[in-house]
């Protein structure tokens, strides 16, 4: 593998694959014309007939009517309904980590944020801005010291949407793909009664999946990856099974480190990471500002720790950089595909 570092840009709105920073377009990366338009504002279409009940983590959902003052506990919330054209239906949203991505920061520069960045919304601030609808991609996040829980906030006829990749905190989910992703635009595309705006948003992500696994035909043999998120007390969490960072590393055909670990972010140790040493290494450069989180302070403990400064992966700068949100269940998740196959063909 050749000795260098692969850096992937955040998703720009003119290309699905970037040549290094400088926002150029590569072969099958032309402007999407979809992501424009899912964020012009999208009118209700009269396809959802309410009141509508949804299947969700095991709970029934029951929707009045499509919401118009809806509040989301995070950033790739708000990101998703923004990308549904929704930005305008948005009453506040939370727990702030990165910087929006440039063809929607304008848009979600307008939504009032309800909390402090990196910390999750109140359950008094939450009613505050009387919600008609709660949307979270966190379920730590439905809970009495925080939002409040789901089944409270139902009995005040606030119908709520938890991510079905984290129906239970941190545990793995039974057979994750993407398909799981897209059912969730077509839910929320039909609780707001926007059908053909979640339709255009899964072909426009269909399309750079297709890209990513034809890029991903190019990889050789089978590289070892470790997906590095973020550090909490000196200890390292990667990705594990049961999320989409384990999925995206099938599909491209590469191999998961911590793909046998109980949990799907686990919190480990320097000395396993060696043990269980990575040809790559795969890190969230993540914005919020938090110490160790942006991919060169990640660089510069791996170099400097005594442990994983020895590593081939480190030694010879073989690392793939992405934003943090594409290691989540978010909007930029299907970004990953395209992008880490780039960054494995880029390092053999």
């Amino acid at each position: 593998m050749k000795m260098r570092t692969v850096i992937i840009c955040g998703l720009a709105a003119s290309s699905l694959l970037l040549s290094g920073c400088s926002g150029t377009t590569s072969a099958g990366g032309q402007a999407q014309a979809g992501e424009q338009a899912g964020i012009a504002i999208s009118k209700n279409e009269g396809a959802t007939k309410y009141p509508l009940k949804i299947q969700n983590c095991g709970t029934e959902v029951t929707v009045e009517r499509a919401p118009e003052h809806a509040v989301t506990l995070d950033q790739p919330s708000a990101e998703i309904l923004i990308r549904l054209g929704l930005a305008d239906r948005i009453a506040g949203s939370g727990y702030e980590v990165d910087a929006a991505p440039e063809e929607i920061a304008e848009a979600y520069g307008k939504i009032p944020q309800l909390s402090k960045k990196d910390e999750p919304i109140t359950h008094e601030t939450l009613l505050g801005a009387q919600p008609d609808f709660v949307l979270s991609h966190y379920a730590s996040f439905f809970a009495a010291d925080k939002a409040g829980e789901r089944k409270e906030l139902q009995e005040h006829k606030v119908p709520t949407y938890l991510t079905e990749f984290d129906c239970a905190f941190q545990q793995k989910v039974e057979n994750v793909s993407f398909d799981t992703l897209f059912t969730e635009y077509e839910n929320l595309a039909k609780i707001f009664d926007v059908p053909s705006a979640g339709k255009k948003l899964i072909e426009t992500q269909q399309a750079a999946l297709k890209d990513g696994l034809e890029t991903a035909k190019k990889i050789t043999g089978k590289p070892k990856l470790m997906w590095f998120y973020s550090t909490y007390n000196g200890a390292p969490f990667a990705a594990g099974p049961g999320g989409l960072p384990q999925h995206v590393t099938e599909l491209v055909g590469a191999e998961n480190v911590f793909a046998d670990a109980k949990t799907k972010w686990p919190e480990t140790s320097w000395d396993e990471v060696a043990a269980r040493n990575p040809d790559v290494i795969v890190l969230a450069d993540l914005t919020r500002g938090k110490p160790g989180d942006s991919a060169k302070e990640k660089i510069e403990l791996l170099k400097k720790d005594p442990v994983t400064s020895k590593l081939e992966a480190v030694k010879h700068d073989r690392f793939v950089i992405v934003p943090g949100s594409y290691m989540d269940p978010s909007y930029g998740s299907v970004y990953a595909v395209p992008k880490l196959a780039e960054g494995l063909v880029g390092l053999q």
